[in-house]
């Protein structure tokens, strides 16, 4: 389960379920909302699906708790590519 809620400005709060329930901070700007989904998604849905992503490569308790969301591709360069091809796919 990933909870997306929008706190205010950039500021996104994310609560992932699992045995351990974590909760993260996430920073996203317009421009890189734009830039990583495209100007039809939003934020809440890049946020989550950036999330799945990251699960699929590691537990929700090995996810920074605050964090911009671009710095994914810093952890795993494949990111940016693979986000846009599966917002793309719906």
């Amino acid at each position: 389960m990933i909870n997306v809620h929008h706190l205010s400005g950039d500021e996104y709060e994310v609560k992932v379920g699992g045995i351990t329930q974590t909760t993260h901070r996430v920073t996203l700007r317009d421009a890189d909302r734009q830039r990583l989904g495209g100007k039809d998604v939003t934020a809440e849905q890049l946020i989550e699906e950036s999330f799945r992503f990251l699960l699929e490569r590691e537990p929700n308790t090995s996810i920074l708790s605050s964090f911009e969301l671009p710095l994914i591709g810093k952890y795993f360069p494949q990111y940016e590519r693979e986000i846009r091809e599966r917002l793309r796919q719906g």
